[in-house]
C-alpha cells in the first residue's frame, strides 16, 4: 500500500531542512475534506524557522514542483499547507490491495520479529464471572487481534486470580460449612456464599481471621489438605469460566495464573534483597518508593506469605525470559493504576534489561454501570456476565421476531447480534470512560451501534449475492465514481493506518468509530446511487465499492471480536 503521508513528507523535506520522519509527525488529516486529504500546520515550524506560518506555507507551496505523481493540488491557507492527493493513483492502489489481500486487507508485517504479551480477563477463581470482567476480556481480546493483524507475535495470557489470602478464607469456610453445600450444582454461587459467611465470621472473631491467614501460609508451603481443596475450587471455577469464554469465542495462549508463580517468588525477594531494596516494616518487607511520591510496595507480609505484587514481579521475570517480550500489556481497570506504577517501578530493581521494564504497559479502562447507576443486586452481589450475555441474545431475538419472524437461523443471528451489541458498546468510546449499559441504545439498528454496522454489512452481502459478484478490479471504471464513492475509497484506504493508530494508543475505539464512519458513508452512497443499473461499467464499479465496504466492515468488526451474520 502506498503511504501517501510518506510521499508528501518526502516532497516537503526536499524544500525544508527537516527530515521526512520529522515531517511525518507534523502532517495531519483535516476533519473537513474540503481542506485537503492531508495538511501541514506550519505553526509547528514557525519558532524553528523564525517566520510566520503564513509565509512558511506559501514558500513551501511555491517550491514544490507540480504536477506531482502523488499530489494533485496544494493550497496555502492561513498558515496551513493543504495537500490534495492524486485520486486516480490512490483508487488504483486500493483496488490492487483489496484484490490481492481480500480478507487480510489492511494487515501488515510491521510487527514481524516483535513479541507482544496481552494479559486480560484474569477472573478470580471461586468467584462469579461478573459483568466487571467483561471489559478486560473484550478489550484485551481486541488488542490481541489488532497486534496480530499487524504481524506481531502476540501471546494472550489469562492471569487467573487463583492465589492469595482469600483462598485461606475459602478453605476455612469450606472446613466449617462445606458439608452443607453440594458443589456439583452452581458451584460458584455456593463458594461465594461460603466466602461471604466466613468473611462475616472473621469480622466477629479475630482468631478466625488468623486461621484463614494460616491456611494460606499452609497452602504456600504445600499442605496436602489445603492444596487438594484449592485444586477442587480451581477446577470447578475453570469449568464455569470456559462456558463464558465459549459464548464470547475468547481463547488464550496461556492460563498461567498467580499460583503458577508460587515457586518463583523467592527469586524476586532474593534479587531485591541483594540490591538492598528491601526494608523491614512491622515484620513485613517493603520497597520504599517515596522518591517517586508513592506508598511503599509490600513484598512479603509479617507472617512470611507473599502478596499479589510479588507474584506480578515474578511474572515479569518469567515472561521476560520465556517470551523475550517487546511489550507486556496489562488490561486492568483504572482502580489499579497505583498498583501498576509501583510494580513497574520495582521491576527496575530485578536486574532486567531496560527493554523489558520499558515495555511494561498498563491499559486502564473505566467501570461498567447500568443506566440506573446500580451494578448490584439487593444481596450486594455483582451481576453475572453470563446473565448479561443471555439477556442481550434474548432481546436481539425478540427484535428479530418482531421485524423478520420468518428469518432462517434466527437463534444464531440473535447470538451474533446480541453479543456483537455488547462488545461494540464496550468499545464505542474511549475505553478509559465508564461504560453505560443501555439496552435500548445498544440494540438499536439505526444508531451508532454494533447492530447498525452488522445491518450495513448484511446489506452489502445481499447485493453482492444477488449479482453473484466476486472482486475484479478490471471491471472498475474510475471515471464512474462520484463524490461519495471517492470519499468511501479514501476511507477504505485509511483502514491500515486506523489499525496502526489503535495499536499505537492501545485504543480499540479508534477502530469502532472508523467502522461507524464507513457504514454511514456507505448508507449515504447507497441512498443516492442505485447499485444494480443497466450500464455495466457503473454497476460493476458500484458493486466493487460495495464489496470493499463489506469486506472492511467484516475485517474491522472481527478485530473487535464481533461476528457478522449473513442475514438480518
Amino acid at each position: 500500500m502506498i503511504d501517501f503521508k510518506d510521499k508528501i513528507a518526502e516532497e516537503i523535506s526536499k524544500v525544508l531542512e527537516l527530515t521526512k520522519e520529522e515531517l511525518k509527525e507534523y502532517i495531519e488529516i483535516p476533519k473537513d475534506t474540503k481542506m485537503g486529504d492531508y495538511a501541514l500546520p506550519c505553526f509547528k515550524l514557525a519558532k524553528e524557522m523564525k517566520k510566520s506560518p503564513v509565509i512558511i506555507a506559501n514558500e513551501i507551496k511555491e517550491k514544490i514542483e507540480m504536477p506531482n505523481k502523488y499530489i494533485s493540488k496544494i493550497e496555502a491557507v492561513n498558515g496551513f499547507l493543504n495537500i490534495f492527493i492524486n485520486n486516480e493513483i490512490l483508487i488504483e492502489n486500493v483496488l490492487d490491495e483489496m484484490e490481492s489481500k481480500k480478507e487480510n486487507y489492511g494487515s501488515s508485517n510491521i510487527g514481524n520479529g516483535k513479541n507482544i504479551i496481552v494479559e486480560y480477563s484474569s477472573p478470580n477463581i471461586a468467584k462469579p464471572f461478573h459483568v466487571g470482567h467483561l471489559r478486560t476480556t473484550v478489550i484485551g481480546r481486541a488488542l490481541y487481534n489488532m497486534y496480530k493483524f499487524l504481524g506481531y507475535n502476540t501471546i494472550g495470557i489469562n492471569h487467573l486470580g487463583d492465589w492469595g489470602t482469600q483462598f485461606g478464607k475459602l478453605i476455612e469456610g469450606y472446613k466449617r460449612f462445606g458439608n452443607e453445600y453440594d458443589l456439583e450444582e452452581n458451584p460458584i454461587d455456593k463458594l461465594t456464599e461460603i466466602y461471604v459467611r466466613i468473611n462475616e465470621l472473621c469480622k466477629e472473631d479475630e482468631s478466625v481471621l488468623d486461621d484463614c491467614r494460616n491456611n494460606f501460609k499452609k497452602l504456600e508451603d504445600g499442605d496436602e489438605y489445603c492444596t487438594q481443596v484449592w485444586q477442587k475450587f480451581k477446577d470447578l471455577s475453570l469449568k464455569e469460566f470456559q462456558r463464558i469464554y465459549d459464548i464470547l469465542d475468547v481463547h488464550f495462549d496461556s492460563n498461567n495464573g498467580e499460583s503458577f508463580y508460587s515457586d518463583k517468588m523467592q527469586e524476586v525477594v532474593d534479587i531485591l534483597r541483594k540490591n538492598n531494596k528491601l526494608l523491614e516494616s512491622q515484620g513485613a518487607e517493603i520497597v520504599d518508593l517515596e522518591y517517586k511520591n508513592m506508598p511503599p510496595l509490600m513484598v512479603t507480609k509479617s507472617n512470611g506469605s507473599t502478596t499479589y505484587a510479588t507474584r506480578d514481579l515474578a511474572a515479569i521475570l518469567y515472561r521476560a525470559r520465556t517470551y523475550d517480550f517487546d511489550k507486556c500489556i496489562y488490561v486492568v481497570a483504572y482502580e489499579q493504576n497505583l498498583h501498576f506504577k509501583q510494580v513497574f517501578e520495582v521491576a527496575k530493581f530485578l536486574d532486567l534489561d531496560e527493554k523489558y521494564t520499558n515495555g511494561l504497559i498498563h491499559v486502564p479502562y473505566g467501570m461498567v454501570r447500568l443506566k440506573t447507576g446500580k451494578m448490584s443486586t439487593r444481596e450486594g452481589t455483582l451481576i453475572k456476565l453470563e446473565d448479561i450475555l443471555k439477556e442481550a441474545i434474548s432481546r436481539a431475538q425478540a427484535i428479530i421476531e418482531e421485524k423478520n419472524p420468518n428469518l432462517e437461523g434466527k437463534e444464531d443471528i440473535a447470538k451474533k447480534v446480541g453479543i456483537g451489541a455488547v462488545i461494540f458498546n464496550d468499545m464505542s468510546n474511549n475505553i478509559i470512560k465508564d461504560e453505560v449499559f443501555d439496552w435500548d441504545i445498544m440494540l438499536n439498528f439505526q444508531g451508532e451501534t454494533g447492530p447498525y454496522i452488522q445491518y450495513m454489512y448484511v446489506r452489502t452481502k445481499s447485493i453482492l449475492e444477488k449479482e453473484n459478484y466476486t472482486m475484479n478490479k478490471e471491471t472498475v471504471d474510475i471515471s464512474e465514481l462520484e463524490e461519495h464513492g471517492i470519499e468511501l475509497i479514501k476511507q477504505i484506504y485509511s483502514f491500515n493506518d486506523i489499525v496502526k493508530q489503535a495499536v499505537d494508543k492501545n485504543e480499540p475505539s479508534i477502530i469502532s468509530r472508523y467502522l461507524i464512519d464507513v457504514a454511514k458513508l456507505y448508507s449515504s452512497f447507497y441512498n443516492d446511487n442505485k447499485i444494480i443499473v443497466e450500464d455495466e461499467k457503473i454497476k460493476n464499479t458500484r458493486l466493487c465499492l460495495t464489496y470493499m465496504v463489506g469486506n472492511v466492515l467484516k475485517i474491522g468488526t472481527g478485530l473487535l471480536g464481533m461476528e457478522m451474520p449473513d442475514r438480518m
